[in-house]
């Protein structure tokens, strides 16, 4: 007879299994829990808590988060505020040396803004930059390189649909985990204007300025993109100021987002069923999930996995850091096979407890969680965002890997200041009002 420990190792084997098989990340992990309840418990018991958990689980306020926000993301995305975004910031960068890649970079983290996504966030820049780089007679590498190293921004800067995750699952504040990714994100775009500013200079062939553009013309390009701004800010500095939750910011931001694209005559009938649809799914796919991640949680709890996890680590004797950057490492492993639904959902619940256990603040783990799997989604052979970009650029893959490594180290040494100086993350949190 299996103890519930033995059962929980046996399960999660089961689990990876079924992960790498092609089984949906939310199939797989009720099915574990299923068959974990059934051993420990019996299936009387356990089709009693396979039933209730699940209501239990999504039937709260702070899920109606993840529709509002993925809402306004595809509103933005439908209404053109990509190449909005990019021809903003071309105007503004494009005449010096690699200017169009600090310009995609820079357009990729105001689209991240207001889409939350990562991958919708490399595909359209993609579509819009990738082609006037081309024209200009960019290094292709570096082209590629930028544009998926930009597009994990999406993820990162608020409002972000891996913020919301991990705040539904452990129960931080998503307000004050938004709040957190500010100051990172905009860190990691200097970071990576850096690498491109060091690669144009050593070789300027690699980023050929494009035709300088006067003070009238740059101001004339804030036209298309303030309002998308003025969103931002209403809904960031609402959370921010305490003036409502999360959850009213995603409402206010989806509707702002309607009127935005209304306005501009962006957003047919068809466009909004198709917002709506897109948006219906995803929903559907991300509740799936986390109705699995919380049958996989009671789960974990029954075994006691992740509380004798912590205590074996501790009777370790390492340094927590030491021990962090195992971790940390383990997240690029799982961006090679996972996106990014996959790896919060699969990770948070066995994580979160030993990061708690090492004294580590919750809203910064929450930064450090997001910026590796960023890192996760753009590290070869098989980072998502890569394959993403791939096709909405049709562009080799080849050149993408070369053109990626630069930016990833350039990740690497930004995780290295997040982790020394903590404060990067948690300084604007601690100021929050409510």
């Amino acid at each position: 007879m299996l103890t519930p420990t033995e059962v929980g190792l046996v399960g999660i084997a089961i689990m990876m299994i079924l992960l790498f098989l092609g089984v949906p990340v939310g199939a797989s992990l009720a099915i574990l829990a299923f068959i974990g309840f059934v051993s420990i418990y019996g299936m009387g018991p356990t089709l009693a808590n396979m039933s209730l958990i699940p209501f239990f689980a999504v039937n709260r306020y702070s899920f109606a988060v993840i529709p509002l926000f993925l809402l306004m993301g595809v509103i933005v995305s439908q209404s053109g505020i990509g190449k909005e975004a990019y021809d903003t910031a071309r105007a503004w960068l494009g005449q010096i040396k690699g200017g169009l890649a600090m310009a995609t970079v820079a357009a990729c983290g105001l689209f991240a803004a207001t889409s939350g996504s990562s991958m919708a966030t490399a595909v359209a820049m993609g579509k819009v930059a990738y082609p006037e780089m081309k024209r200009l007679r960019y290094n292709s590498r570096l082209a590629l390189g930028c544009i998926a190293a930009g597009g994990s921004l999406g993820i990162l800067i608020p409002p972000s649909i891996a913020f919301i995750l991990i705040g539904v699952l452990t129960e931080v504040s998503i307000g004050k985990l938004f709040i957190a990714g500010i100051i990172p994100g905009m860190l990691e775009i200097l970071f990576y204007a850096g690498v491109i500013y060091l690669l144009c200079k050593r070789n300027p062939q690699l980023g050929p300025p494009a035709p300088r553009t006067t003070f009238i013309q740059k101001a004339a390009s804030l036209k298309s993109t303030w309002a998308i701004i003025v969103l931002f800010l209403l809904v960031i500095g609402g959370i921010y100021g305490g003036v409502f939750t999360p959850t009213e910011a995603g409402g206010i931001g989806a509707f702002g987002a309607l009127v935005i694209a209304l306005a501009r005559r962006r957003l047919s009938r068809s466009d909004f069923a198709y917002c709506l649809m897109d948006t219906a799914r995803t929903t559907a796919m991300i509740i799936t999930m986390l109705i699995g991640a919380y049958l996989f949680m009671r789960f974990l709890s029954l075994t006691q996995i992740p509380f004798l996890a912590s205590e074996f680590i501790a009777g370790l004797g390492l340094p927590r850091y030491l021990i962090l950057g195992i971790i940390l490492g383990s997240f690029i492993i799982f961006g090679m096979f996972f996106d990014m639904y996959a790896m919060v959902i699969i990770t948070t619940p066995i994580l979160f407890p030993i990061v708690m256990n090492l004294g580590f603040d919750p809203v910064w783990w929450g930064v450090i969680m997001v910026r590796m799997i960023e890192i996760g989604m753009v590290t070869p052979p098989f980072g998502i965002n890569l394959f993403s970009l791939a096709g909405a650029a049709d562009a080799p893959l080849g050149d993408m890997y070369r053109g990626v490594i630069p930016f990833v180290l350039a990740d690497m040494a930004h995780v290295a200041l997040l982790v020394a100086v903590p404060q990067l993350s948690t300084f604007l949190p601690s100021l929050m009002i409510g």
